[in-house]
């Protein structure tokens, strides 16, 4: 792999990992600010569903526009994944330094379980669909010969 492939893709990783952070924390505040617990559930349900689509969207960024393999499309993304992970458990860490109950350090192995809890399931998730469509894609290409 080139140098400038693995920048391209830790660069794509990162800014996705950055989408996973904001919609996280945005539909959190939107989520603690409503007044109705429904509107409260529907900005919760809403950042797993924009999460979905954004991951969605980035195996199928690796997998049609970079043609990576199933195996570097899955790791691509479970990094992105478990970088949102460790930048959310980050920003909840810094939240519980200003709670009136004071930092409790049992926050800190969040920033550890998150990127675990997250990257592992995302990776086994987008191996399986990048193997699916690395399938079709075959498939596809021994119809025309």
């Amino acid at each position: 792999m080139g140098e400038s492939h693995r920048r391209r893709w830790l660069v794509t990783a990162m800014a996705v990992g950055v989408l996973y952070l904001a919609v996280g924390f945005g539909s959190s505040t939107l989520a603690g600010a409503a007044a109705a617990h429904p509107m409260r559930l529907f900005w919760r349900w809403s950042a797993f569903a924009i999460s979905a689509v954004v991951f969605a969207a980035h195996i199928a960024h690796e997998h049609f526009r970079l043609r990576s393999p199933a195996r570097a499309t899955a790791w691509h993304a479970s990094i992105a994944v478990a970088f949102g992970g460790f930048a959310l458990a980050l920003v909840a860490n810094i939240h519980d330094l200003g709670s009136p109950s004071g930092y409790r350090p049992r926050m800190l192995m969040a920033l550890v379980a998150w990127p675990v809890l997250t990257a592992v399931p995302a990776f086994v998730v987008a191996l399986v669909v990048a193997a699916g469509l690395g399938m079709r894609r075959s498939d596809g290409r021994a119809g025309k010969r």
